[in-house]
């Protein structure tokens, strides 16, 4: 049978936004100046930003939004996402059509199209790029259990196909044949799975999967992630800590964009001007310059300046400039005006929990010491306000709600215990003295962050609520790190009681988040919560092999009301962000699940 992916909650989570008045911006924001394309006469140019650059281009190595962004406009994967259609739908890319699956879900034949190339490049006899085949994606994701590549993306496979964690045990052998991953013939793949991952599909749309030709790894060796080959709509000109730049590869496929198809609806794209490309084979634009410009104001001059980059997301000190309005969000005329602009939700989440493990504020098997804790937890939660939270950092546009199912998946329900995200201070206090907590015996709380200007102000924010409920100040205690990864290495390490944090999704679907609860991911795994529930564990079992249906969101949901239960996080936020980008590029963006891969529809006029 073939899988069928059908939304069962219809999100919307991109709107236009219109302003309504006459009123100008506080610091006024100039008509772009005309842009001039010296550097590439008679070509099609698009200059786009990011906050931040990749360090490789290896899709094995590709962890963050930057480095993802590039792949999957260099490399091809076997599917990706339908452009406009939301909550995210997966589509064929290479591949010919959606897998066929056996009945029982552990065996996946995935057929790829013919005639498609890698990209000419001096790592191939007489620098001519020959055909994509079976055994690239085979190769591509065996690299991912080499040692010698470093991989960021195997916990994606590891255990779910047959023989692939042997394979690396045994030495990563490449003329071994593993039962699980082969290549039937040139344009057949065959997975099999040790057990039901509904999952794969998803995993099969990501940077990670990004086809390789082995003679490029060869050729280039440990410059490969700086001179990547594939066969995706661009090739990689240069690439350096300031920006990428990108042309269009002649020899990519023509395949005519069908609006209906990708997810096209006239109120919420049309001022885009997409329609236009309808029929239309991408890409459209010749050159495309990706800029890593890190400093907000930097970022925003270059914007505004008209003549250099194209799209910026609105930095947070902007916000005055831009948003004339927050209920209903409306912006100044001029920017309307100037720019096009849509409002996104992005599809992780922010919130902040606790070491189960930690006996400060979790468990220790002693019954009555458990509870008491607890009481601790779920009154901390009580006193956290989230519309101030919302308003004094996220511009009041936040998207707040209820446990660990957030808003950019199917199984998100708007209706669940909206009482744990509601302040009650009177609660928490009775919480409090109910289980026998006083100022006297409530523990020094330590506030683990990755340190910088913002989580000082969080944690600021935060002591705040908690003398609300009676929490002494002096016990409350900013313990930041100076980077993320020694904060993610305390996080692993079991060292940090209570902490915040960011969580992006990797995939569109529920699981992704509800398994940082999931016992068996305990630090040094996902689950940093230390979190262990033998019901929750047995539940998402059963879920985690079901293919999306109302029976696998019901068990979702009870996972999601157990966490929240348990007081174990408090949550959550995902945060919306306005973008903007210049009236002569024709385009949807996106940043987060479909990534970079809204590039190849991109046009200039």
């Amino acid at each position: 049978m073939k899988i069928i992916i059908k939304p069962i909650i219809a999100l919307v989570l991109c709107f236009t936004l219109v302003a309504c008045n006459n009123s100008e911006p506080s610091d006024g924001t100039a008509k772009p100046a005309k842009k001039e394309n010296n550097r590439y006469p008679g070509k099609k140019v698009y200059y786009h930003s990011m906050d931040g650059g990749p360090t490789t281009l290896d899709p094995v190595r590709s962890a963050t939004v930057y480095t993802s962004f590039i792949v999957k406009n260099v490399f091809d994967t076997l599917y990706t996402y339908k452009y406009l259609t939301r909550p995210y739908t997966v589509k064929p890319n290479l591949a010919t059509a959606m897998p066929e699956v056996s009945e029982d879900g552990l065996t996946y034949i995935i057929r790829i199209k013919q005639g498609v190339e890698f990209q000419d490049n001096e790592a191939f006899p007489n620098n001519q790029g020959r055909e994509v085949h079976a055994s690239d994606f085979v190769y591509s994701l065996q690299r991912h259990f080499d040692k010698k590549f470093k991989s960021q993306g195997a916990w994606l496979f590891s255990g779910r196909i047959v023989g692939l964690d042997d394979w690396k045990k045994q030495g990563s052998d490449y003329s071994k044949t593993i039962e699980g991953l082969q290549a039937l013939d040139d344009y057949t793949i065959q997975i099999k799975l040790t057990a039901p991952y509904p999952q794969l599909i998803y995993t099969l749309a990501m940077g990670y999967t990004g086809i390789i030709p082995h003679e490029a790894v060869e050729f280039y060796g440990s410059e490969f992630g700086s001179n990547p080959v594939g066969s995706g709509p661009f090739i990689l000109k240069s690439f350096n800590q300031q920006k990428a730049v990108l042309f269009k590869n002649p020899k990519f496929r023509k395949e005519p964009l069908n609006l209906a198809f990708e997810g096209y609806q006239e109120n919420l794209h049309g001022f885009t001007g997409v329609k236009t490309l309808e029929g239309e084979s991408p890409p459209f634009i010749d050159v495309m310059e990706i800029h890593f410009i890190k400093e907000t104001s930097s970022r925003w001059n270059s914007f505004t300046k008209g003549n250099e980059i194209q799209y910026t997301a609105v930095p947070k000190e902007k916000s005055s400039s831009v948003i004339m309005k927050k209920k209903p969000l409306t912006l100044y005329p001029q920017i309307v005006d100037n720019y096009h602009h849509t409002f996104i939700v992005e599809s992780g989440f922010v919130y902040s929990g606790f070491d189960m493990e930690n006996p400060t504020f979790g468990n220790n098997g002693d019954a009555q010491h458990d509870a008491k804790n607890k009481a601790l937890r779920c009154a901390i939660r009580k006193s956290f306000n989230w519309d101030q939270r919302n308003r004094a950092f996220y511009f009041n546009l936040g998207t707040v709600f209820p446990g660990v199912i957030t808003p950019s998946v199917m199984e998100f329900d708007p209706n669940a215990d909206q009482e744990s995200i509601t302040l009650d201070i009177e609660a928490g206090k009775k919480l409090l003295a109910d289980a026998g907590w006083t100022t006297d015996t409530l523990p020094e709380l330590e506030y683990h962050t990755s340190g910088n200007v913002n989580s000082r102000m969080f944690f600021e924010q935060f002591r705040g609520f908690l003398k609300k409920i009676g929490y002494p100040v002096n016990k409350v205690k900013y313990k930041p790190y100076p980077s993320f990864g020694s904060f993610n290495q305390a996080l692993k390490s079991g060292k940090t009681p209570y902490f915040t944090l960011a969580w992006s999704l990797d995939y569109p679907d529920a699981e992704n988040t509800l398994q940082l609860f999931y016992g068996p991911n305990k630090s040094p795994g996902s689950n940093s919560f230390n979190y262990v529930n033998p019901e929750f564990d047995t539940l998402f079992k059963q879920a985690k092999v079901l293919q999306p249906s109302p029976e696998r969101t019901e068990i979702y949901q009870k996972l999601n009301k157990m966490v929240i239960d348990d007081c174990v996080i408090i949550s959550g936020l995902s945060r919306n962000k306005i973008y903007l980008w210049h009236k002569d590029v024709i385009m949807f963006p996106d940043r987060d699940v479909l990534g970079g891969a809204f590039a190849r529809y991109i046009d200039v006029k």
